[in-house]
C-alpha cells in the first residue's frame, strides 16, 4: 500500500458509509448544507495543519503521502481527511437517525394492531 495507504483508508471511510446515503440519510442530496457544515471548520483545521507544518511542529511520513502538497505545503491527503472524515460522520449521524425514526415507526404500528 504504501504511498497511497492514507488514500485508502479514506476511501474506505467513504465505501463502509455510502451504503446510509443509498439508505436515506440525505447528507449528499443537501450539498448546500454539506459545505455549511464541513467547510468552515476544514478550514480552520487547515489553516492549523499549515501553521504546524510550517513551524516544524508536525509533518507527513512521505513513504505513506502520495506527495502531493496543496497550497501552503498540506498534503493532498489531509484536506481530502478533513472533508471526507466529517461527511462520513454526518453519514453516520444521519443513518443513526433514520434508523431511530423507522424503529419509532414500527413499534407505533405494532401498538396500534389488534391482537
Amino acid at each position: 500500500m504504501g504511498r497511497f495507504e492514507y488514500l485508502i483508508v479514506l476511501v474506505a471511510c467513504v465505501v463502509v458509509t455510502l451504503p446510509l446515503e443509498l439508505a436515506g440519510a440525505r447528507v449528499y442530496r443537501r450539498p448546500r448544507l454539506l459545505a455549511r457544515a464541513v467547510l468552515p471548520v476544514a478550514a480552520v483545521f487547515l489553516v492549523w495543519d499549515a501553521v504546524a507544518i510550517a513551524a516544524g511542529v508536525w509533518d507527513f511520513d512521505p513513504a505513506f503521502v502520495t506527495g502531493l502538497r496543496a497550497p501552503l505545503g498540506i498534503p493532498l491527503e489531509e484536506v481530502l481527511f478533513f472533508v471526507v472524515v466529517p461527511v462520513c460522520g454526518l453519514l453516520t449521524y444521519e443513518g443513526v437517525q433514520l434508523t431511530g425514526r423507522l424503529v419509532g415507526r414500527v413499534l407505533r404500528r405494532r401498538q396500534r394492531v389488534p391482537r
